[in-house]
């Protein structure tokens, strides 16, 4: 099972795009799902999503770890709005209508439940989106992309590097919670919360101290070679706009304008179906 987000080769459409095609689409469908709470918008976004994923020739056994951990951030999230706000659905659909009452201001209403699947589909829609760009886009390549659009090659390295540096901190942190766990720390869900929490410091602290030492390194080896004393540079990894390209971008542009649109239609984010 693939546990690290990194680069994976496949031969497919999504692929073969240019780095630079794939950020903007990213940018322009997470823009689009973030300005609005249509779950008409929303919904039909989340199977494009999946759609492209499949498109990519990505398998499951990638992202399972990712998904998963998204999951469990979105419930978490998805808890807190209803500690805080248990009717914010109420104050934005305008009606109430109640399922269970819990104690004081806790209830079950039907608006409440309706506002959480919105912000469970704002994230869902968003996720194969944002795997598939992680997962399919060569660091190299989307560095010379960005370049090849007018980016600094400065900036564009960096952003290569921060990608490259994804797996790299997920294998630091794996071997470093193996090694911790057979001095006899325990992390297993055996041992009660608040000592697991305790123990991970164990892990955080050295993966922090392995993280500024590569960083003090690869800076080190970028001052000797010379990096950022030319203008330009070259690139090994490149790819050309094609009009497969122009068509993707054309498709982001047409999804975020259509998310804009039925804001300004409507005069609101917000799909509302209890009136």
């Amino acid at each position: 099972m693939t546990t690290s987000l990194s680069f994976i080769e496949k031969d497919s459409f999504i692929h073969n795009l240019t780095g630079s095609t794939k950020m903007v689409f990213f940018l322009l469908w997470s823009i689009a799902a973030m300005i609005t709470y249509d779950t008409r918008i929303l919904a039909v976004m989340l199977v494009a999503g999946i759609a492209i994923f499949r498109v990519s020739k990505l398998e499951w056994k990638d992202v399972k770890v990712a998904v998963n951990f998204m999951l469990v951030l979105i419930a978490m999230n998805m808890v807190g709005i209803y500690i805080f706000a248990p009717e914010q659905g109420v104050e934005i659909y305008g009606t109430r209508h109640e399922i269970v009452h819990f104690i004081g201001r806790y209830s079950i209403v039907t608006e409440q439940l309706f506002y959480l699947l919105n912000f469970t589909l704002k994230y869902l829609a968003v996720m194969p989106v944002a795997l598939v760009f992680i997962l399919a886009t060569n660091p190299s390549e989307f560095a010379a992309s960005l370049n090849g659009i007018g980016v600094n090659y400065k900036i564009g390295y960096a952003v290569s590097i921060a990608l490259r540096y994804i797996p790299d901190v997920q294998r630091d942190f794996h071997e470093i919670s193996q090694a911790q766990q057979a001095r006899g720390i325990d992390l297993s869900s055996k041992d009660s919360l608040v000592s697991r929490m305790k123990n991970s410091a164990a892990i955080l602290f050295p993966l922090v101290l392995s993280s500024l030492h590569r960083i003090e390194t690869i800076s080190n080896a970028m001052e000797l070679r010379g990096f950022g004393k030319k203008r330009k540079r070259t690139w090994i990894v490149q790819k050309n706009f094609r009009k497969q390209d122009f068509f993707v971008v054309v498709v982001a542009c047409v999804i975020l304008a259509i998310s804009v649109g039925m804001i300004t239609y409507t005069g609101s984010r917000y799909f509302n179906p209890f009136v």
